[in-house]
């Protein structure tokens, strides 16, 4: 292991990015163009083939031209990307494909479906951080994974020296609070719905899918938060809060898709079995703009 990624500072705001799709096949275009929109907007960094890009519906040779795609045109911004799967192994040989690219760090689930105790998710944990030349994003998201990570596991793997950060959608504020306390990890909000009260409390910062859209205010929202001026900083959040719960009301990305597809970003087609936002949230998206 090399120690390339651990000095890498994952606060601030990251957009967990959308993959753009035109009739079947990734919009590569498009998809630059909102790359260089947000570096524009302010935000800290870019997350690639995490849940909110579909990764699931991408195969490898597709996620590495979208891969490729935001290196270009993130013109130096931070770049993380996204790791999932089941089966160490063919993970290990992912996170070795990706040593070689410019990345800030990799984004990394715990193995989906198999619910392994947490011994083993410290032990999936701890084989690809040692493995990859960049740091680890923890990303804590039972709903998704079927998988909790709990509290003396994370304190664990935050001993590793390249395990530098959480992405928090476990849906404990207990634990939450504790893994700031400690200091160990960065911890991001991971749930757009708790950025306030995340960075509010010492986290440092978000992977927000709903700061696609009114991306400045995001970054002024976290901005006032840690510069502790919290009136402001409430204002700012109780502005996004509408945002903030109809970008969520149907599946991701369906919503953040259609408010992009309404500001002429994309179109708003995802892959089966994701489907589009519905008309009538459609129409209360539209609002928003």
């Amino acid at each position: 292991m090399s120690s390339l990624g651990t000095s890498v500072d994952f606060s601030g705001l990251w957009i967990p990015l959308v993959t753009p799709f035109r009739q079947g096949a990734v919009d590569h275009a498009a998809l630059a163009a909102l790359v260089k929109r947000l570096h524009a907007d302010g935000v800290a960094g870019l997350v690639v083939c995490g849940s909110t890009g579909e990764a699931a519906a991408l195969d490898t040779a597709e996620q590495d031209a979208v891969l490729a795609t935001v290196l270009r045109a993130a013109a130096g911004l931070a770049v993380v990307m996204g790791v999932s799967g089941y089966h160490l192994g063919h993970t290990l040989e992912r996170v070795a494909e990706l040593n070689s690219q410019p990345l800030a760090g990799l984004l990394v689930a715990a193995p989906h479906y198999i619910r392994p105790s947490q011994a083993g998710l410290q032990q999936w944990f701890e084989a690809i951080a040692s493995a990859s030349r960049h740091a680890i994003i923890v990303y804590d998201i039972p709903y998704r994974t079927g998988a909790t990570l709990e509290l003396a596991t994370l304190r664990a793997l935050a001993a590793h020296p390249n395990i530098r950060a959480l992405k928090d959608c476990g849906g404990n504020t207990t634990k939450t609070q504790a893994l700031i306390g400690d200091g160990q990890l960065q911890v991001l909000a991971g749930e757009d719905i708790q950025i306030f009260t995340t960075v509010a409390l010492g986290g440092v910062g978000a992977i927000a899918a709903s700061a696609h859209v009114h991306t400045r205010r995001f970054v002024e929202l976290l901005q006032r938060l840690q510069q502790h001026d919290l009136p402001a900083a409430r204002d700012v959040w109780h502005g996004l809060r509408p945002l903030v719960e109809l970008a969520f009301a149907e599946p991701n990305p369906g919503p953040v898709k259609a408010l992009l597809a309404l500001q002429d970003e994309m179109t708003a087609e995802l892959r089966a079995p994701m489907t589009p936002a519905s008309a009538a949230l459609l129409t209360q998206l539209k609002t928003l703009l």
